[in-house]
């Protein structure tokens, strides 16, 4: 049996798990009250770290869920998005506005990725 190998563990959350050869990431988010674009940029620095820590990197991301607190940000937010994800590496992906946790907060990125061969 495969164990569950969890990062980062607090007592409401993980921000890694790990199953055999997939790694799933809590919502990252930037600074809050930074510009939408800025909070995009920190919140990839940040699933780029957790993916390198649990093996990974982000071209094996599989699937992406983006949620924007006004989705008139959606432009700025794939500007950052596009220069960031390699290319032929576009995972599947989706964005919605919602409200997000936590005052001063307008996105958060969620991402499930396979480990590094």
């Amino acid at each position: 049996m495969t164990d569950v190998e969890r990062q980062g563990v607090d007592p409401r959350m993980s921000q890694v798990v790990v199953f055999g050869d997939l790694i799933w990431l809590s919502g990252q988010c930037g600074t809050a009250f930074d510009s939408t674009a800025n909070q995009a940029r920190d919140a990839l620095e940040k699933i780029e770290r957790y993916l390198s820590e649990a093996g990974s990197e982000k071209s094996r991301i599989l699937s992406t869920a983006i949620w924007l607190t006004d989705i008139s940000d959606y432009d700025a937010v794939n500007e950052v998005w596009d220069a960031w994800i390699p290319a032929g590496c576009a995972p599947a992906r989706s964005c919605g506005e919602t409200k997000i946790g936590g005052e001063g907060y307008s996105v958060e990125i969620i991402c499930v990725a396979a480990k590094s061969a």
